[in-house]
């Protein structure tokens, strides 16, 4: 079959004759590699308006940027229709979906088959990483989607200069669109195999393979048979007016502030000390231990694929600068009047002559707040930008050695239980703080308020293997650490008796992190208390917040033993869900704290 519109970027015979069975499987008309050039991504983008699969937006206003619809059944990611596929159940846990990979093999190849037929495949070669570091990994990504095309050159290192080192450890992906059947569709990973396969899905999370399925899922289970992490984690860069710069890892559910902290703006107070914030990334990092034995960091991704609703000058402007060029708008509103965007939060009142994220003219009078669905950008509408847009990037966002991480950070929404901040007593509490990560329900539409759901490191979704045996590798991790990070927890979310949030959030969190970076170096006392260590309330600086006194801190640092104790219940609950391979360590762990809250 010789189908290609282009040359080969490789002649490694295991690539190719991977994807000559791909091709024999879905049949395309045509097989195009994509060599990272901005002279094809153009004649892709051009195509993709002429179909209607991209609308050209505003080229003075918003240059370079391209809008995108999904289909209404296809707007976000499917937990449920996710799948580790291991050789044995155990292997994938509990907290995962399992199916016997060859059962599961044998139904993909039943939708795969003819899927292409009168499409265009395309074959994209892409690196996580610098391309060549210790911490690169390679994938090839075949598609029939020119959005998942142009989504993958901005989220990733793609082109020839990846196909140029690629060697037969590759990971595979295979995605088509083919008829979006929700009842078909599949996003499954075979760890064994280095092998991710989507069908009938166009959504990003489900399609842009290099993210969440390789970067996470696949890469855990890397990370574990090789002694690294992949970590759902933003990395973040405080640089001190003396010109040091020290680094933090972060973990945190969704809506629980991690993109605006990965972009923070020090509060004036700071900025006048000469103080920045860095981001080096707002989602993924992969740490390994260096020759120095500290864990370094690196951010394998190249983009941000961030939640637009939300997103504005007050909540976090560099992310909303980071949009204003080389970007791809999905499931927002368009304005038609100039062709640009528009989301809930982007502005007080929404403009006029706006047509909804399905396609229909929409005004203010349709909005209802208690019902999302009614809103002129789906509540999950993205955009896709480039890392070096970003106004608040990293001048080490490239360093091929990753940055020196001193502190890592757990989070979690919890309106009394868990306090503004506390540290971990050492590396193995470390584990059972990051292992017992919780945030409460927000919103009604989502089932009950103030649920408590467990989200382990904020890798519930994401792990690639049997949660225990995570657990397991993070207190292995341990032992070959030489010069370990401080590990805390924070809770940007405590409420008072009112409802209303007592700590004010956003830049303002810097406050806390320069706390725990201090705390990291020996530089500060704390106080020990039954759940860890509690900054002193004095070491919290509040200059300049008005509504934030010495008494609001104390409140926000005490520890409410009964809440804990309840806490505790759910948390062996929790445990013993996950099954048998949760490490004695966290029980360990859970019965000192019961002891210590019965004091």
């Amino acid at each position: 079959m010789n189908k290609y519109t282009n040359a080969h970027l490789t002649d490694n015979k295991v690539v190719l004759d991977w994807i000559e069975e791909m091709a024999a499987l879905t049949q395309p008309d045509s097989i195009t590699w994509i060599d990272g050039t901005e002279e094809q991504a153009e004649e892709l983008r051009r195509e993709a308006c002429s179909t209607g699969e991209l609308i050209k937006l505003n080229e003075e206003l918003l240059p370079n940027c391209y809008y995108h619809r999904t289909a209404v059944n296809d707007v976000a990611r499917v937990e449920d229709r996710t799948y580790i596929c291991t050789p044995t159940q155990e292997e994938a846990g509990n907290v995962n979906n399992w199916m016997d990979p060859d059962e599961m093999y044998e139904k993909l190849y039943k939708l795969y088959r003819g899927s292409m037929k009168g499409r265009k495949m395309y074959i994209i070669p892409y690196s996580m990483g610098v391309v060549g570091s210790e911490f690169a990994k390679i994938g090839i990504e075949i598609t029939d989607s020119i959005y998942v095309v142009l989504n993958m050159l901005i989220m990733t290192r793609a082109g020839k200069e990846v196909a140029e080192v690629i060697d037969e450890s590759f990971v595979r992906c295979l995605h088509a669109v083919a008829d979006r059947d929700l009842e078909n569709r599949y996003i499954v990973h075979f760890p064994q195999d280095n092998t991710i396969m989507s069908v009938n899905s166009g959504y990003g999370g489900n399609v842009i393979l290099g993210k969440k399925c390789f970067a996470l899922r696949i890469a855990s289970y890397l990370g574990r048979k090789e002694g690294w992490l992949a970590e759902h984690m933003l990395i973040l860069g405080i640089e001190y007016p003396n010109g040091e710069t020290r680094y933090i890892a972060g973990a945190f559910p969704s809506a629980c502030g991690k993109t605006n902290l990965a972009m923070l703006i020090p509060p004036e107070v700071y900025r006048k000390q000469g103080y920045k914030a860095w981001t080096v990334g707002d989602d993924i990092a992969w740490l390994r231990v260096g020759k120095d034995g500290r864990l370094w960091a690196v951010n394998p991704e190249f983009g941000f694929f961030g939640v637009a609703p939300g997103t504005n000058e007050q909540s976090n402007p560099n992310a909303l600068a980071t949009t204003r060029k080389d970007c791809i708008f999905t499931n927002v509103a368009l304005k038609t009047d100039d062709m640009t965007v528009w989301w809930e939060g982007l502005t007080k009142e929404p403009p006029d002559n706006l047509l909804e994220w399905k396609g229909s003219p929409w005004n203010i009078s349709m909005y209802d707040k208690k019902d999302k669905s009614t809103a002129a950008a789906n509540p999950n509408s993205r955009f896709t930008a480039k890392a070096e847009n970003c106004p608040c990037i990293s001048p080490e966002f490239n360093n091929p050695a990753g940055v020196p991480i001193s502190a890592i950070i757990f989070g979690g929404r919890r309106a009394r239980t868990a306090p503004l901040v506390y540290q971990a007593r050492d590396w193995q509490h470390g584990v059972f703080v990051g292992a017992i990560m919780a945030s409460e329900t927000t919103a009604a539409a989502a089932g009950a308020v103030g649920v408590v759901r467990r989200d382990p490191m904020a890798m519930r979704p994401f792990t690639g293997y049997n949660m225990g045996d995570y657990f397991r590798h993070w207190l292995d991790m341990g032992k070959v650490i030489t010069n370990k990070p401080a590990i805390f927890n924070v809770n940007w979310f405590r409420t008072d008796d009112e409802g209303r949030f007592i700590w004010p959030g956003f830049g303002e969190n810097m406050r806390v992190v320069l706390w725990v970076l201090s705390r990291a170096a020996g530089e500060v006392d704390a106080d020990e208390a039954a759940i860890g260590y509690l900054p002193k309330p004095s070491d919290i600086n509040i200059e300049g917040l008005d509504d934030v006194t010495i008494d609001t801190v104390r409140e926000l640092l005490s520890v409410d033993k009964e809440a804990w104790k309840e806490d505790c219940a759910s948390i062996r609950e929790f445990f013993n869900f996950i099954g048998d391979r949760v490490p004695k360590e966290l029980y360990d762990e859970l019965d000192k704290l019961e002891a210590n809250l019965d004091k």
